[in-house]
């Protein structure tokens, strides 16, 4: 199982976070997290439930990270396994995740899929999402899977989509015209974009798409 303690910086103060699997005994707060991370206009029967999360730490337990700072979880990182042909990329987040109950987890599979990555608003200027990624990343390396994969939201292409499709929108972000909040992240992360997909998340700021977004396993 995974657990690592670390130093951050704060305002010129070290603040010491652990990184660690969750267990049953966070759900509340993971739950919590959810609603404080995906307010309206996204839809709160996507925020986790306990069956959900039971099924994270039961299925796949080394796919469910948080961040604890002073006691209180503050970020949260899900993942599982799957079997990903990139010569055929378009999915659905409920068909790639079971609908974020990760049924469909699979021992034998060559890709860590990320379900969801969630880290509580006062607490992102630390790059809490950065290290769960990375750590993330730890157990691609350890189980010796092919690749990290997950599609990212594109809450900024709303506000463009009148201007431009949803590739030219993703082709912007990477050359630095715009900036993203999700897309633009998960670059800094060490995730590059393979695919836009339509019809991706019930997602009305991203108008229903996704861009998956790869880390490939550099010992494969």
């Amino acid at each position: 199982m995974y657990r690592s303690k670390q130093l951050l910086f704060y305002n010129g103060k070290p603040v010491q976070i652990i990184v660690r699997n969750y267990d049953s005994k966070d759900f509340d707060e993971l739950i919590e997290i959810q609603s404080e991370c995906f307010p309206p206009p996204f839809p709160s029967e996507l925020w986790w439930n306990k069956e959900q999360l039971n099924n994270h730490v039961t299925l796949f337990p080394e796919g469910a990270l948080c961040i604890e700072i002073d006691g209180k979880i503050v970020s949260s990182l899900t993942g599982l396994c799957v079997n990903f042909d990139p010569t055929h990329p378009n999915h659905s987040w409920a068909e790639a995740t079971d609908h974020g109950y990760i049924t469909n987890h699979d021992p034998n599979g060559n890709t860590l899929y990320i379900v969801d990555i969630s880290v509580r608003p006062a607490y992102r200027s630390l790059g809490l999402g950065k290290i769960m990624m990375q750590s993330m990343y730890h157990i691609v390396i350890q189980l010796g899977l092919d690749r990290l994969l997950g599609g990212g939201r594109m809450p900024g292409y709303h506000k463009v989509a009148h201007e431009m499709t949803a590739n030219e929108y993703v082709e912007a972000v990477l050359a630095g015209k715009i900036h993203d909040p999700v897309i633009s992240f998960l670059l800094r992360a060490g995730r590059m974009p393979i695919a836009v997909v339509e019809n991706y998340l019930d997602d009305e700021e991203s108008l229903n798409y996704g861009v998956l977004m790869e880390w490939k396993n550099p010992f494969k």
